[in-house]
């Protein structure tokens, strides 16, 4: 059988383990073939005091026009973050390019948190991005973005089960089969994650509180769900095993003490993701 290739489009970050970085060992532990298709360049991520920062757009194009002429094929397509309509005007090139029967894509929403989005989102930027849900078949939003996305006020972040639930049914509407709303602040000791798929009940999952936010997380996330459905698991299976990875990977690093903003220290735990 031949190797299963996922292209992953989001930005290359040297330390902090973030994006790419820690997306492609991730899928590859699942024994999936990672490709990369970067939109910016960083030494480290923008939460360290010092970085360097190239914004690949001016090259993107040039740089998927190989895959093209080689007419490749991929088994997944998964975006992150993306900081300009230019960019996810080529994003949309790519999967529609790229996309064909079998191909799912992920699009994880990278446009804030807590209720406040990114200072790189306009308007515009938004609207944008809501064109890019179309091409979801699966979509990770957090809160924040849910709301962003359908138009609706973040209020205080306290959402009940059955609201959560018809805002995920108005936006798998516009495409996404599945939708995980992740990392929704439940309690003080527990995080929710809301598990929605198209003519399903919903289902939650919790997980424990552990330390504060690390960077990185949402990757992580993302990869376990798309390695997992990519090797045909369910959608709710690999939720669950995405946020099991993670937790286990925060509590690793609350014990011994690493810095929120290195991200999350997968390499102790990889082979956790391995299928036989």
């Amino acid at each position: 059988m031949q190797q299963k290739k996922i292209a992953l489009i989001n930005d290359i970050t040297g330390f902090g383990r973030c994006s790419v970085a820690v997306m492609a060992p991730v899928v590859s532990a699942m024994k999936i073939q990672a490709v990369a298709v970067p939109t910016a360049i960083l030494s480290t991520h923008t939460q360290f005091p010092e970085y360097y920062f190239d914004d690949y757009t001016p090259h993107m194009r040039d740089y998927i026009d190989t895959y093209k002429k080689l007419d490749m094929s991929f088994d997944g397509i998964a975006t992150g973050f993306l900081g300009s309509e230019e960019q996810v005007d080529i994003v949309v090139d790519f999967i529609k390019t790229f996309k064909k029967k079998g191909v799912f894509t992920l699009v994880d929403p990278v446009m804030g948190d807590y209720g406040k989005l990114y200072k790189t989102y306009t308007p515009a930027l938004c609207n944008k991005m809501k064109d890019l849900v179309h091409y979801a078949d699966i979509l990770t939003p957090n809160l924040t973005e849910l709301c962003s996305l359908m138009d609706r006020d973040y209020r205080d972040g306290d959402f009940s089960e059955a609201e959560l639930e018809a805002m995920c049914q108005q936006l798998s509407f516009q495409g996404p089969k599945h939708i995980v709303v992740t990392g929704i602040h439940h309690s003080e000791k527990q995080i929710m994650n809301f598990v929605y798929s198209r003519g399903e009940t919903p289902k939650t999952i919790m997980v424990d509180r552990i330390g504060g936010d690390r960077s990185g997380t949402g990757d992580v996330i993302s990869a376990v769900i798309a390695g997992m459905y990519l090797n045909g698991h369910g959608f709710y299976d690999s939720v669950k095993r995405a946020t099991e990875f993670a937790s286990k990977c925060i509590t690793y690093c609350e014990k011994n003490k690493v810095p929120t903003h290195w991200g999350l220290s997968v390499e102790m735990y990889l082979r956790d993701l391995m299928e036989d």
